[in-house]
Parts: structure tokens; sequence; C-alpha cells
């Protein structure tokens, strides 16, 4: 992982802590209502590009619909630092809000319609 850059994030507590490998600084906003309520910014790594820190044993999980998305939390303050994505269930997709320090600027944010999942997720997986 020669070129490619580490970050470390985590809840808001500190409680969960990661560190996650970028090679791409493109980020997605979904407007499903799940990422709208959470305020995510989506940064889908492959499973060898994420690794937790911390935290294992306060992260709680939610699952709806397809169940197939395992969207992890803080069980302590509740952020949503990181989750498995439907998208890409084999994957880590990493809240960028939730990286340290301001990195939000650094990524262009590409929009994404997952109010119509269905008929975009072929974007997405692209």
């Amino acid at each position: 992982m020669t070129d490619l850059d580490a970050y470390e994030g985590g809840c808001h507590c500190g409680a969960v802590r990661f560190r996650v490998f970028v090679d791409k600084y493109e980020a997605t906003d979904c407007n499903c209502s799940i990422c709208t309520k959470k305020g995510f910014v989506h940064l889908i790594v492959p499973p060898d590009r994420f690794e937790l820190l911390q935290g294992s044993e306060v992260l709680s999980t939610y699952t709806f619909n397809t169940g197939t998305a395992r969207h992890t939390f803080c069980s302590i303050c509740g952020i949503h630092p990181f989750y498995r994505p439907r998208s890409h269930p084999d994957g880590y997709d990493v809240n960028v809000r939730c990286l340290d320090g301001n990195l939000l600027s650094r990524f262009r944010i590409v929009p994404f319609d997952g109010a119509h999942w269905e008929d975009n997720i072929d974007r997405l997986r692209s």
C-alpha cells in the first residue's frame, strides 16, 4: 500500500477508532433516508484498506430493508463512523466526517440518488 494515504478516525467519544487507506479522494453524498438523517459522506474501501483499531466491543449494528447493510454505530455516543454497505457488502464505508481533522474539503463530493437506490445502484458500483 505504498501509494495510499493513511488516515485515522472514530466516533465522538473516542471509544471506536479506525484507520483507512485512501487512494482516490472522491466521496459520495447519498440522499436516501438513513444517510440524510445521519449526515453520512461515503468513502467506500475494500476490506484490506480498513482497520478497526479499537472499540469492537462497543459497536452495535442496525439493519433494515434487505438486511444486507450492517450499519454499525458506537453504543456509547451513537455516532456511525463506518459500516458494511449494501452496495459493497465485502467492503467498508467510512464516514468522511468521522476522519480526524477537517478532511472533507480534500474530497470531491459526488451526489448519489439513493432515494431511488434500485434505479441508480449501478452508478455507484462502477
